[in-house]
């Protein structure tokens, strides 16, 4: 069966080119296929393979769930549609940030160079905290090459073809001798083993609250989540941070371990404000300086983040 979202509307500031980016990240195109103006996404929805497409045009986008069975429409409906709109970012306070900000020293000119950004949110919670624990102190491009393995090796696939992107059932059906052949470290295969069991188990119910924001279910909200996350083995805060930005959005996590953060800052710290002619070094910041620097930024300290990601590109 097939549930639509005619033209949802889009502010004028969207940047649809980060949405398709970031779910265009692997070439090889088995589970999202990417166009200029198009996203088909495989996934898991209710336990059947499904195909999630985005068609943006001139100011909006379509958005339909093609699912292999049939499933409650009335039912699903509303959690399709809140899908959509926390996978674009609809929900964050961008605005916000950016008024707040838009005459901080350092972070201000970048946020009018990369006015409307928002980060891209992954399709279900579980997504984005199985590609953080793939992701730990590894390359992005070899975090992509485990997670297509992964992919292929639990083999679900949608009637078009797309392979779909594995739950936590999938992924302990899977088990760790076939993790590891995916590229998986012994400590990662264990640990995503952890958190599918304790998903699948209901122990952590990351789901809770999708229809209506993170933790409008829970009144622990994002700190229970975290503290829930932090209990396992093989994750510690930048994993924590890290899901809890790609999997629900939310913008608060302090991602000041991460590599790509810390050398944005850097070099947006060794700039004269003055001068674009002036030559800079860039400067080497250290964890808790990047934690210093990103504490007045609350509650947006994980967009502040995306930011700096994003000037990397810009001032290359």
């Amino acid at each position: 069966m097939t549930m639509a979202v005619h033209h949802i509307s889009l502010p004028a500031n969207f940047r649809r080119q980060d949405v398709l980016a970031f779910h265009g990240r692997d070439p090889h195109a088995l589970a999202e296929r990417v166009t200029a103006s198009r996203l088909d996404k495989g996934l898991v929805w209710q336990g059947a393979p499904a195909l999630l497409s985005l068609s943006f045009e001139e100011g909006g986008v379509d958005a339909t769930l093609d699912v292999d069975v049939d499933v409650d429409e009335g039912a699903a409906q509303p959690r399709f549609e809140a899908m959509v709109q926390r996978m674009l970012g609809l929900d964050q306070d961008v605005d916000g940030f950016e008024q707040t900000h838009r005459h901080h020293p350092e972070l201000g000119p970048v946020l009018a160079r990369q006015s409307g950004l928002r980060v891209p949110v992954t399709a279900t919670p579980f997504e984005a905290l199985s590609w953080a624990i793939t992701g730990q102190q590894i390359s992005v491009q070899a975090a992509v090459a485990i997670r297509r393995r992964m992919i292929e090796a639990c083999g679900i696939r949608h009637r078009s073809g797309s392979l779909c992107h594995p739950q936590a059932a999938q992924l302990l059906a899977l088990g760790e001798v076939a993790l590891r052949a995916a590229g998986f470290t012994a400590s990662k295969a264990r640990t995503l083993l952890a958190v599918s069991e304790a998903v699948q188990g209901g122990a952590l119910p990351l789901d809770d609250g999708l229809g209506g924001g993170l933790g409008s279910e829970r009144r622990d909200g994002p700190s229970g989540i975290a503290a829930q996350l932090l209990a396992i083995k093989g994750i510690g805060p930048w994993t924590v941070s890290y899901a809890l930005m790609r999997g629900f959005g939310w913008l608060d996590g302090s991602l000041h371990g991460d590599v790509a953060v810390r050398r944005a800052l850097g070099a947006l710290l060794a700039r004269d404000p003055g001068s674009s002619d002036t030559p800079w070094q860039p400067l080497t910041v250290t964890p808790q300086a990047a934690e210093a620097w990103l504490a007045p930024l609350s509650p947006w300290r994980a967009l502040a983040a995306a930011h700096l990601w994003a000037s990397l590109s810009v001032s290359a």
